[in-house]
């Protein structure tokens, strides 16, 4: 079997040559044979040869020495040859063993993971620094209206996650009960600086909750007046919400989350498992955010159930039903998106142990009908 051509780039010298190739020495080195090749040829190992793998075409066979050491990632000696010729080519794939391989040179490692350290530091900035600097100011900046239509879409949205088939389907609208819910809001506002003009809803849901939205937004779902057992609690827990939307909580958090996740899967990307990692992460980077808010909400409430000569014991009750019911899951308070339900419940209580004269926020009657909001008329 005789030699073949090939063709030789030298990298840093520049040399393109057409060369000898002769993989049939004696069956373990491969010799390039050219006049202008320092002493007229090269010999290269076959244990030594590594093919390049960004070859367009497949009829041919790129090879480059194994890299001893490399300051980047490409790891290949800068010469290079190309054979055409297909018994070669065979010959060279049958008796070259590492032919395939992808050294690693001296100090990848080390730089794989301290760069890989330097990215996830960056990122991390971004996403407690950068990112909740940049929400805070774009809570501010955004206009009014534009908030409010941004709350109602997102109330919407959690509408139909709650099984609602058609907008509005989940709304109570008892005449009695939405006069008394007006004026339990009319009571608690009357003597607060309140920017925005609050629409609150109740949605016909056994969850025991009730959330805000942005815009002056606030829903609270029926299970929360199944659950309450005086018309304070309510009043403390809308006092609350009312809370979160003064100071903007909802489109900072939201904003922030938005920034978050992007950045997020930008790291994990959209693989299995990707979406999981994202969601678990926004999950805990949402409970160090929102445990100040929480407590900054609180306190709102307690100023407003003060002025609105409120007792806030009824919120203390309602806190303590809550901590009843969370003793069996023994979740931390570090990893919990609210303060722990038994110091809000304490904090409520001192409030009203210094509070000055106050009185029912609704009357009996008025209560029952506020019980039964969801009710038809």
């Amino acid at each position: 079997m005789s030699a073949c051509s090939g063709r030789y780039f030298g990298g840093e010298t520049g040399q393109r040559l057409t060369v000898q190739v002769d993989a049939f020495v004696n069956g373990t080195t491969l010799v390039i044979a050219h006049e202008d090749l320092p002493n007229g040829r090269l010999s290269w190992p076959f244990s030594e040869l590594r093919a390049l793998s960004d070859g367009a075409r497949k009829d041919q066979l790129t090879l480059t020495l194994r890299a001893d050491t490399s300051d980047d990632s490409a790891l290949v000696e800068t010469a290079r040859l190309t054979i055409d010729d297909d018994p070669t080519i065979a010959v060279l794939r049958r008796h070259c063993p590492n032919l395939t391989k992808r050294d690693v040179g001296k100090g990848t490692v080390w730089k794989v993971v301290s760069r890989s350290a330097m990215a996830l530091s960056a990122v991390a900035v971004m996403i407690f620094v950068i990112v909740p600097a940049l929400a805070d100011t774009m809570a501010r900046l955004i206009p009014i209206e534009r908030e409010v239509r941004w709350g109602k879409a997102v109330v919407a949205q959690i509408e139909r996650a709650f099984g609602a088939t058609e907008l509005g389907a989940l709304h109570c609208e008892n005449p009695e009960g939405l006069a008394v819910l007006d004026a339990m809001v009319t009571r608690l506002t009357s003597g607060a600086d309140v920017v925005y003009d609050l629409n609150v809803q109740v949605f016909n849901h056994p969850m025991v909750n009730a959330f805000a939205a942005p815009g002056g937004q606030v829903v609270i779902m029926r299970g929360l007046l199944d659950k309450a057992s005086s018309a304070e609690e309510v009043a403390g827990v809308l006092a609350h919400e009312i809370g979160h939307v003064e100071s903007r909580d909802v489109t900072r958090n939201g904003l922030r989350a938005a920034g978050s996740a992007g950045l997020l899967s930008l790291v994990f990307g959209d693989f299995a498992g990707g979406t999981v990692a994202v969601l678990v992460a926004e999950a805990a980077l949402n409970a160090s955010y929102t445990r100040e808010a929480e407590a900054e909400a609180d306190r709102y409430a307690h100023r407003m159930l003060e002025t609105a000569q409120v007792s806030a014991r009824g919120l203390a009750t309602f806190f303590d039903v809550l901590s009843n019911e969370e003793r069996g899951l023994e979740i931390p308070e570090y990893l919990s998106s609210h303060p722990a339900t038994e110091g809000r419940a304490e904090a409520a209580k001192r409030v009203a142990q210094v509070q000055g004269s106050t009185r029912p926020i609704l009357t009996e009657k008025e209560w029952s009908a506020l019980k039964g909001i969801c009710k038809k008329a």
